[in-house]
């Protein structure tokens, strides 16, 4: 079949188009054990899909695949702190600019469908139009340190207050006897009661009831020793990672970690003091319309290092004069104290934007 001739200028488009190297950005959906990505060209179209392993050598091959279809531009990666952490440090060890995606929109969703390659079609669509701008946190620092004994320290926590409810709640249905020699007892006193107790052959309800007593007053025991532990490391690794920020008022090492962890091993991703107060859900939000011109709260952003900020508010409005002096005068402006720690918080996140921006310079120098 012949094809008419082509014109000169449609003949002029293709040599260039020809002559133009491909740029891929390549999109990623991450997965617990299979990684799907997709590569686009600079003009949007698709190029290919492949699906690897969360390997090491799957790793490698992803990247061999992406520079085997043209000049690489970005990697758009979904859960880079979650299922896509090793993906984005390894490409980031191997010189290429990683983005955190967001998972699609829940209206896109239900307008295209849900799948793998769609959801990678998805991420490097993100980078190429720009919604993806966010650096992953480097995750190979202190912080990471952190952040994993933070996830220790939380489950110990809860656990802890399981095994002290469960005392006091198995004491209700205990025998008398038992009952009175250990009610009243405040939570850390009845565990190391409880611990002592000498069950014996379990033959009666008290034997068994001693017994489940006794077990559940050790693993509180064991607990709060695993808390000393874990905090004494925390106290080392903030003090050392932040020390700035440890030396603002009100902010102890549990306080800082929830920051840090916030902000990341790669501090130098926060482009502001603005960008990171609303990480931290602290900046307000416009809802202006029409000849209303208003702000309202942010109930975005990381919610643990948002209950920071509020904990070190809550503790300069108790001890800090300083702080004390700002409520007495927005109190007779006449805010409520509901606004007024919304506007301390604000506040808060500038200092410690700044404490840690010294933290990473300090940091740097040395």
């Amino acid at each position: 079949m012949s094809h008419p001739p082509l014109s000169g200028r449609e003949t002029a488009i293709t040599t260039i188009a020809h002559a133009e190297p491909i740029r891929v950005t390549v999109g990623v959906d991450t997965h617990g054990d299979v990684h799907v990505a997709c590569a686009k060209d600079q003009l949007g179209r698709n190029l290919a899909a492949t699906r690897v392993a969360t390997t090491p050598a799957g790793y490698q091959g992803l990247l061999d695949w992406a520079r085997g279809l043209g000049e690489v531009e970005a990697f758009g990666v979904e859960g880079t702190g979650c299922y896509g952490a090793a993906l984005a440090r390894f490409l980031d060890t191997h010189g290429q600019t990683v983005l955190e995606v967001n998972r699609p929109d829940r209206s896109a969703r239900r307008r295209r469908g849900k799948s793998d390659s769609v959801d990678a079609e998805a991420a490097a669509r993100a980078v190429q139009a720009g919604d993806a701008s966010a650096v992953p946190k480097a995750g190979d620092g202190a912080v990471e340190m952190i952040r994993a004994l933070r996830v220790a320290r939380t489950s110990a926590v809860k656990a802890r207050s399981q095994a002290a409810n469960a005392l006091r709640a198995l004491l209700v249905t205990a025998p008398a006897e038992l009952r009175e020699q250990l009610r009243g007892l405040p939570a850390d006193r009845l565990a190391q009661a409880a611990a002592r107790l000498r069950p014996g052959p379990i033959v009666t309800t008290t034997a068994a009831t001693k017994l489940a007593l006794r077990l559940l007053g050790e693993r509180y025991r064991t607990l709060g020793a695993e808390l000393v532990a874990v905090d004494a490391e925390l106290d080392r690794l903030t003090a050392q990672a932040a020390p700035a920020l440890r030396q603002l008022y009100g902010v102890g090492a549990d306080i800082a970690g929830a920051l840090l962890v916030a902000a990341g091993d790669n501090r130098g991703r926060l482009r502001s003091e603005a960008a990171f107060s609303m990480l931290c859900g602290a900046s307000p939000i416009q809802a202006s319309s029409g000849k209303t011109v208003r702000h309202r709260l942010n109930r975005g952003g990381n919610r643990q290092a948002n209950t920071a900020l509020y904990r070190i508010v809550v503790v300069r409005l108790r001890w800090h004069q300083p702080t004390r002096d700002y409520l007495a005068r927005r109190t007779t402006q006449g805010l409520s104290k509901k606004e007024i720690i919304r506007c301390l918080k604000r506040y808060v996140a500038r200092e410690v934007f700044a404490a840690l921006q010294l933290g990473t310079a300090q940091t740097q120098v040395a």
